[in-house]
């Protein structure tokens, strides 16, 4: 694996609760390219307030975790197509277009959690991931999504009314 995290060399100023390094009350969800240079990886230990069931991880925390670590696993696809790393300009961006999570088997709670995320098919501007969640080695969620590469700047204008799209 990489020494610096993808979310480190792409976006140190990032404010996502879920990945991003710079909000202080977020979970700073590190993706690094695994050594067989087809998965991207993120491991996570969950904090006892996201509990659901008692001794359970709450659904909602797993998709959060499968949200952001796709999305970093889609955007590291988008650079190695390019054949640039992860720290050039333009940065690259994607966004969430469609977050899919099937629950296998019940997350517990004190275990840490491995993601193994991989783009299923062509890098394209719309890029399929399927994203496995572990719970010690125990296969307990799958996410399979798709995640839009976009301009955030022009997105963020959209959204808040100050320009048309």
């Amino acid at each position: 694996m990489l020494e610096t995290s993808l979310q480190d060399c792409a976006a140190p100023e990032g404010v996502c609760y879920g990945c991003g390094g710079k909000n202080p009350h977020g979970l700073h969800i590190k993706s690094f390219w695994h050594e067989d240079g087809i998965h991207v990886m993120a491991e996570h230990l969950p904090d006892a307030r996201y509990c659901g069931w008692p001794d359970l991880v709450y659904g909602g925390l797993i998709a959060m975790l499968v949200d952001c670590h796709s999305n970093w696993t889609a955007m590291a696809y988008h650079y190695r197509a390019e054949n640039r790393g992860a720290e050039s300009l333009p940065r690259i961006d994607c966004v969430t277009g469609n977050l899919g999570i099937k629950f296998i088997k019940p997350t517990p709670m004190g275990v840490p959690l491995t993601l193994r995320a991989t783009v299923e098919g062509d890098v394209g501007r719309k890029t399929r991931v399927i994203c496995e969640v572990y719970a010690a080695g125990v296969l307990t969620a799958v996410g399979d999504s798709v995640f839009v590469r976009v301009d955030t700047g022009q997105l963020a204008a959209v959204a808040h009314g100050r320009e048309h799209p």
